[in-house]
């Protein structure tokens, strides 16, 4: 079976792997880095959003489990350059999650 041809969480977790900040720096200087809190599932999240199931995404929102990146947070991890950082596609948004 083709990764195309897999259902979307299954593709979405193939999907995901570990990212350093220097390769999220111009997705986060065009506005496309969306971060996920630690207490939410990033493939959740990043399915929640390719299938466009907006009452969850709102949710996560009004509690600033999800967002935008955080100009103070980019500029951290600029700083910092953790390497706990996961990242998954959902185009044009890539989002990004910190793991203990």
């Amino acid at each position: 079976m083709d990764e195309e041809s897999l259902p979307l969480r299954e593709r979405l977790n193939l999907e995901t792997a570990r990212i350093h900040w220097r390769e999220l720096e111009r997705y986060f200087a065009s506005g496309k880095v969306i971060q996920v809190n630690t207490e939410l599932d990033l493939i959740d999240v990043a399915v929640c959003l390719a299938e466009d199931q907006v009452q969850p995404l709102k949710a996560w929102m009004a509690a600033q489990q999800v967002q935008l990146l955080p100009d103070e947070t980019a500029k951290t991890w600029a700083e910092q350059l953790p390497d706990n950082l996961w990242a998954v596609v959902v185009a044009p948004w890539v989002l990004v999650q910190a793991r203990a």
